[in-house]
């Protein structure tokens, strides 16, 4: 799992069957102290995220098992939003 932090969302008129009705956000990845790293993605949410909050997201294969048995072609899933972070 990475942290991220949701800087926008993604309006798609004509899409997959397998994403109808699921709500895509951009992240942006961030490193462990809360910095920006990395490039923007495109993930499923599965979890209600919303622009602003920080999440922690999956890569891969991994991405769609929220949803199962739905099939989603998604290679990037959000899968929780982050209350608190703190590190020593």
């Amino acid at each position: 799992m990475q942290l991220a932090r949701v800087i926008g969302d993604v309006v798609s008129t004509r899409k997959d069957d397998g994403l109808q009705s699921l709500k895509l956000l951009v992240l942006q990845p961030l490193s462990p102290d809360g910095h920006d790293t990395g490039k923007t993605l495109v993930a499923v949410d599965a979890v209600g995220a919303g622009v602003g909050e920080k999440v922690f997201f999956v890569r891969g294969k991994e991405a769609s098992f929220p949803f199962y048995p739905t099939v989603v072609p998604a290679d990037a899933g959000i899968v929780g939003i982050v209350d608190h972070c703190s590190i020593e």
